[in-house]
């Protein structure tokens, strides 16, 4: 079995990185509101370290449940998650913002919303 409380921390850090992303998404409508401006090249550079983080702590908590706990919420494409990490990690000139931009409107709540589904589920099983 493995360590539930260090990975209810993780998941803890992991909401609050996705909930941090919302929140700079909120008010962008366009992808060109990340390119344009100083502010909104920032935004997406923020944003940009979060999925970094994201990534990173997913495969985490992948090692943790040897590979047992994010399989078991099949509606989440963690792989591409921890996959846009890499990417982002090691060709970060090459970005395409219109898929970071893609990922905040459409992937990031449905993230969030999972991540807290298993945040309860394990500490019910507590």
């Amino acid at each position: 079995m493995y360590d539930k409380t260090l990975i209810l921390t993780i998941l803890d850090q992991l909401i609050d990185a996705a909930q941090t992303i919302q929140g700079r998404c909120q008010k962008v409508t366009k992808v060109d509101e990340l390119l344009d401006t100083e502010e909104g090249q920032e935004r997406l550079d923020g944003i940009c370290m979060k999925l970094i983080a994201i990534g990173e702590s997913l495969k985490q908590i992948d090692k943790i449940s040897e590979h047992t706990l994010l399989a078991a919420y099949p509606a989440i494409e963690w792989r591409k998650i921890k996959g846009i990490r890499d990417f982002i990690s090691h060709h970060y000139f090459d970005l395409d913002a219109e898929v970071i931009f893609s990922i905040c409107q459409n992937h990031i709540t449905p993230l969030t919303e999972t991540l807290r589904q298993i945040r309860t589920d394990l500490v019910r099983q507590a």
